[in-house]
């Protein structure tokens, strides 16, 4: 793989040799690989194809969760997102130990190995929000919960310069991985200042189906305004946003 320099980038291909653009900048590489029905019926490559079917399984399993999430995400997110998604549900696709390999799925592996996540590689959670929380999930009702212990806003979060006010949200997502479907919720705090006075303890609510036989997770995040002449503008388009993980398990 080699980076295109100079004025003019080009895209397509020249002989050989294949020029495209990515997130990376201008590049360009060599034409060649083995063809598609090979891999597709050799025996050789058994583990190639398997390898190929989980990694499109995690990649499908990541577009679900981002659906279900989108309100939430659509405010916090980083242009890697996709691929770093796709590598972490990849691994839980590997932690399935009921199917044989190249039939393991996220439903039937460890869910919890996503808890954490962070969705904006630029504005993590973990360094953002320093209050005191809690999230819990009542499979038998469908109600989560994010508990929030009263905390003084200009100093149990790390607000980006030019900061007046905040939200914070939480999401809940009941996720059939195997069906492609899902239920979610979304319940916020309001936009809050971002001042020194001590909040009250603060409780999130959300529902989804009850009795699930399905993996849940919940995610919390936290965003930015600036209020200007009675307006509220996200501060710097979301950059600083913040989105992960808190709670993630399988029925």
């Amino acid at each position: 793989m080699a980076k295109q320099t100079g004025i003019i980038k080009l895209k397509g291909t020249i002989g050989d040799i294949a020029f495209y653009k990515t997130t990376d900048g201008h590049l360009a590489r060599g034409k060649g690989g083995i063809e598609a029905s090979r891999i597709a019926n050799d025996p050789a490559f058994q583990r190639t194809r398997e390898n190929n079917s989980e990694f499109g399984r995690a990649g499908k399993a990541g577009k679900l969760l981002r659906i279900a999430i989108r309100t939430l995400l659509q405010r916090a997110k980083d242009k890697r997102l996709v691929g770093r998604l796709t590598a972490a549900l990849l691994k839980i696709v590997k932690s399935d130990t009921t199917n044989a390999r190249g039939l393991r799925t996220v439903q039937d592996g460890v869910v919890s190995l996503l808890k954490n996540f962070e969705f904006n590689i630029n504005a993590k959670l973990a360094s953002t929000l320093f209050a005191s929380y809690t999230t819990s999930f009542d499979r038998v009702s469908g109600d989560g919960k994010l508990n929030i212990s009263k905390f003084v806003p200009t100093t149990s979060i790390a607000g980006p310069s030019g900061t007046t006010h905040y939200r914070i949200s939480l999401c809940t997502a009941e996720l059939d991985f195997e069906n492609d479907v899902f239920t979610s919720e979304v319940d916020e705090t309001g936009i809050v200042a971002y001042d020194s006075v001590e909040t009250a303890n603060i409780e999130i609510t959300t529902s989804t189906n009850s009795n699930s036989l399905f993996p849940i997770v919940q995610v919390v995040s936290i965003e930015f305004f600036q209020e200007v002449n009675g307006e509220m503008y996200p501060l710097k388009n979301g950059a600083y946003n913040a989105m992960a993980v808190a709670h993630a398990e399988k029925a």
